[in-house]
């Protein structure tokens, strides 16, 4: 044997190793992700709920820099070489795919060719076409806490350059609508600005997030917060980030005016603004709406919804011990609100859905309520409807063809799963130009 075939298996081999392992990886990761894709088409889970990357599979070279540089796990992923978006439901539109996409393959859009994602028109002030109100976070389609952030205080920022330093007598500076993250900043950088405002929001502080289910994590990535500073946390529970906001809360000593929701807004930039809430009316200079997206809950419209024991999600599974609970919906959110009641094994649980089967959900939800189901632990109302609900029952509808019956349960407790009116018809309403993107940036 001569050198050179010493020298060559010698440094040859490991690299053949490497490159066999190198082989066997990719391959290992493109099932997965060939797994996950059919998994969300089986579900029909394939509509991204917001902005979200496409892929142009020409410039697109397989490089999968795309799928480490994605804070999310499993969604983008490789198939057939090529970059794809195998989760869709799953992104929350954090850009760095983009970012880190050496070929300038993807393109950031919302909506899809079959499915429109409406998106109010501002401009970089975050001024809407009506002069004096302003939309900042998720409800201009930025759901990512991180950006929501930095959107309401560069929102609020805009508001104060704006405003003539001529104060009118007894109007607020600006009124904030809305307490989640984008909210909570605006609220913080109008108190550094010595601004006159308030902030109310129609349910709690912290938004969306504070709904979140108990232990949920939430990925987020560092920002600058207002009073605060640089804030550095990446991915934390929900309960910790709704820890650190109350405590933002507490020490800058910002009021928040909570269950008081956004009912009408007339007037204009040169007389000021009427804000009408569920509570009171508001006279002034500048309006901020940082809303979320999903709207006013959807309600059921039947006899006795009006009454406490009904909710419309689910905050923590451990209010319901020893209740009975109903819980209204298909989608995921009702899925797993029932199946961590159920999981507790203290309460009687039935969930109730119009339709046949639970095919918006996931599989590993529609997993979660089969075996319940199985176990005893469950019931499971297909086809049904409510019909009236009472102090300590409610009267159930199930339909199987042509045959109808009414059944009554005993009921402590409600919770509807139904969606939300989306605040699209408000904000035309007032005169603010929306429009709906088709797979658009």
């Amino acid at each position: 044997m001569t050198n050179t075939m010493v020298i060559t298996l010698l440094y040859g081999s490991p690299l053949v190793v490497f490159l066999g392992l190198y082989v066997l990886k990719k391959k290992r990761q493109h099932k997965e992700s060939e797994a996950f894709l059919q998994e969300a088409e089986a579900a029909r889970l394939t509509e991204p709920a917001s902005l979200h990357p496409v892929i142009d599979p020409v410039q697109c070279i397989g490089c999968g820099t795309c799928v480490s540089a994605c804070p999310e796990h499993n969604v983008l992923g490789l198939v057939a070489n090529k970059a794809v978006l195998v989760n869709p439901t799953n992104c929350i539109g954090h850009g760095a795919c983009k970012t880190a996409c050496p070929q300038d393959a993807i393109e950031l859009v919302f909506g899809s060719a079959t499915r429109g994602v409406d998106i109010p028109e501002v401009s970089p002030e975050f001024e809407t076409s009506v002069p004096g109100i302003y939309i900042a976070g998720e409800l201009g389609g930025m759901g990512l806490i991180k950006n929501a952030i930095e959107q309401g205080r560069q929102a609020m920022e805009s508001i104060s350059k704006k405003l003539p330093r001529k104060r009118a007598g007894g109007m607020l500076d600006c009124i904030i609508v809305g307490a989640g993250p984008s909210g909570l900043s605006a609220t913080l950088q109008a108190i550094s600005e010595g601004l006159n405002t308030i902030t109310i929001d129609q349910e709690t502080t912290g938004g969306t997030v504070a709904h979140f289910p108990r232990g949920k994590l939430v990925m987020t990535a560092p920002a600058q917060l207002p009073l605060v500073g640089a804030v550095k946390f990446t991915e934390i529970s929900k309960e910790e980030l709704m820890s650190f906001w109350m405590k933002v809360v507490r020490e800058n000593n910002v009021k928040i005016q909570e269950k008081e929701a956004l009912v009408d807004i007339s007037g204009d930039i040169e007389k000021g603004f009427t804000v009408t809430s569920s509570k009171k009316s508001y006279q002034t200079r500048r309006i901020l709406l940082t809303i979320g997206r999903r709207g006013t809950p959807r309600k059921l419209g039947v006899e006795g919804e009006e009454k406490s024991k009904v909710a419309y999600r689910m905050i923590d599974p451990e209010q319901y011990k020893n209740d009975h609970v109903l819980v209204v919906g298909g989608g995921d959110s009702a899925l797993e609100a029932a199946c961590s009641i159920a999981e507790l094994g203290n309460s009687t649980v039935t969930i109730s859905y119009r339709s046949e089967a639970f095919s918006r959900a996931k599989p590993k939800n529609r997993a979660r309520i089969e075996r319940l189901e199985s176990e005893g632990k469950m019931t499971v109302l297909m086809s049904s409807n409510v019909t009236r609900i009472t102090d300590d029952t409610v009267e159930i509808k199930i339909t199987h063809g042509e045959k109808e019956k009414v059944i009554e349960r005993k009921n402590t407790a409600i919770i509807v799963c139904a969606g939300g009116i989306l605040p699209t018809p408000f904000l035309k309403k007032i005169g603010i130009e929306v429009t709906t993107k088709y797979g658009t940036a």
